[in-house]
């Protein structure tokens, strides 16, 4: 039996790695710190948690494997600044506390194109962060590189709306790694690496997301 923590747990991604997690008969019990309370469930441990104030010393850090499905945009942010907040300082937090506590395997949600020597902001931070985590040294990582993330958002965004259209039309046309990623693909994938994965660091690309689609990986 495994014991995960999960940070993201309300987001896009991050809510079916929650589903996934309870559901699985090897996880005997789930860590999901948030902002804001979720749904009862006799294996979920919810921490009201809020970035700026992490309890360090908390022993629900403790646990076998973690998943991190945080993220934000510029836009949602405010800015750079708060962007970067979130998607590296805050991810790299929770990294190094379960790194800290114990945890043998990571999972990390990332980009298509991260990039520490990006000159854009966002796959600048994603590569950033892949890179801070690997340092970590966890024996198993696990980095996902989805592209265009497809899913049933709470909040509407227009753009990614848009482009998310386009995209399902020009599937047939497009190569496996520009298709959109599903949401519930990646987020199974996620739980599969900080359940099982071997030792070592592990990439899958948005080319390997759209074959586990397509496979039946959600």
């Amino acid at each position: 039996m495994t014991t995960l923590l999960l940070a993201g747990a309300t987001g896009l991604v991050g809510g079916g790695a929650l589903a996934e997690a309870l559901a699985d008969a090897r996880v005997s019990r789930l860590v999901a710190p948030t902002r804001r309370p979720l749904p009862p469930h006799p294996k979920l441990l919810n921490p009201i948690v809020d970035s700026a104030s992490l309890p360090r010393d908390a022993a629900w850090w403790q646990v076998d494997g973690a998943i991190c499905a945080l993220g934000t945009t510029r836009a949602l942010a405010g800015s750079a600044a708060a962007f970067r907040a979130i998607d590296l300082d805050f991810a790299l937090a929770i990294a190094t506390l379960v790194r800290a506590g114990g945890a043998t395997r990571f999972a990390l949600t990332s980009s298509l194109g991260a990039d520490p020597r990006s000159r854009l902001l966002y796959p600048r931070t994603k590569g950033e962060l892949e890179d801070a985590v690997r340092r970590l040294d966890f024996a198993a990582l696990t980095i996902v590189r989805p592209g265009f993330l497809g899913g049933q958002r709470d909040e509407l965004r227009v753009f990614e709306r848009i482009t998310g259209t386009i995209l399902r039309v020009a599937a047939p046309l497009l190569p496996a790694g520009a298709r959109i990623s599903p949401a519930a693909t990646v987020a199974a994938l996620l739980v599969e690496a900080a359940i099982g994965a071997g030792a070592g660091t592990h990439v899958v690309t948005s080319r390997d997301i759209a074959l586990a689609a397509r496979v039946g990986r959600r």
